[in-house]
């Protein structure tokens, strides 16, 4: 069978920029998004409650879905709550890190700007990964508080306060010994959407790394060696999103899912 259903899971409208790399890796594939938007931002939530939270709601996507594969397109989700949801649920998992491993292959000054969720930033997998793989560099972690914002009022069609946007992203351009960064990961999904807005910003040229084909060509990997499940039930059609609130069936915003490629929705009840 050559139409693996897959999930895509956010707290909103940024792994939207995992799906586009998915659908373009996958075009056959049956591809439904889903976004916890009632408990958008997560990089705001403490760790315990939040990994509940993302459990529950996880299992009411699933339910309503039936995935051959999900994919958590959300670093701060991936970065707390994958092995928790690997243990509840039986799909097969591809989760999204910040991209640490190959900017620390692709820098030339050692010098590295992680732009990611103050959730992201605190936790211990992101530090761990940066004493794996970048041990011998500089990295100047930051978490953006406004950042995902942004690039969601972005997508909805609203202009981006460029003054805003340059505080935002500063304090992952550094100087040091000499050197300055030149590597900048984006390490929430939402920040690839904005590009091209932080490049304009910036206070020098660097490369930034989007992990979004990545994550697809990993999916790719997945469903090759997945059974599939088949149509054998009634699901949202290719191209749905699924909300937990709603609040975002409003004009503009179903308009930027749609543009995105999710033109129908579906809002979810939660389990008490």
């Amino acid at each position: 069978m050559s139409n693996p259903r897959i999930l895509l899971f956010d707290s909103g409208m940024g792994g939207l920029t995992v799906a586009r790399a998915v659908a373009k890796q996958l075009p056959d594939a049956h591809l439904i998004y889903s976004a916890d938007n009632a408990g958008f931002p997560y990089g705001a939530w403490k760790e315990k409650p939040l990994v509940e939270r993302i459990r529950r709601v996880m299992g009411a996507f699933i339910d309503r879905s039936d995935p051959d594969v999900v994919v958590v397109a959300c670093n701060t989700a991936s970065t707390i709550a994958i092995a928790e949801l690997r243990a509840s649920f039986n799909q097969p998992f591809v989760g999204t890190v910040p991209a640490i491993k190959p900017a620390a292959a692709m820098t030339k000054s050692n010098i590295i700007g992680v732009l990611a969720t103050p959730g992201t930033v605190n936790r211990e997998y992101t530090h761990s990964l940066i004493h794996t793989y970048a041990y011998h560099c500089k990295v100047f972690l930051h978490g953006a508080p406004r950042l995902a914002e942004i690039a969601e009022q972005k997508l909805r069609g609203h202009r981006v306060d460029m003054a805003e946007l340059a505080d935002e992203i500063a304090p992952v351009f550094r100087k040091r010994d000499g050197g300055r960064t030149d590597v900048v990961v984006l390490g929430c999904t939402h920040y690839p959407l904005l590009t091209e807005e932080i490049a304009k910003v910036a206070p020098w040229d660097v490369s930034y790394i989007d992990p979004a084909p990545a994550i697809a060509r990993r999916v790719a990997d997945v469903v090759e060696e997945t059974m599939l499940k088949g149509e054998d039930r009634s699901v949202p059609a290719h191209g749905t999103v699924l909300l937990t609130a709603a609040r975002s069936e409003t004009s503009e915003t179903l308009a930027a899912y749609g543009t995105m490629g999710f033109p129908k929705h579906e809002i979810i009840d939660l389990p008490v």
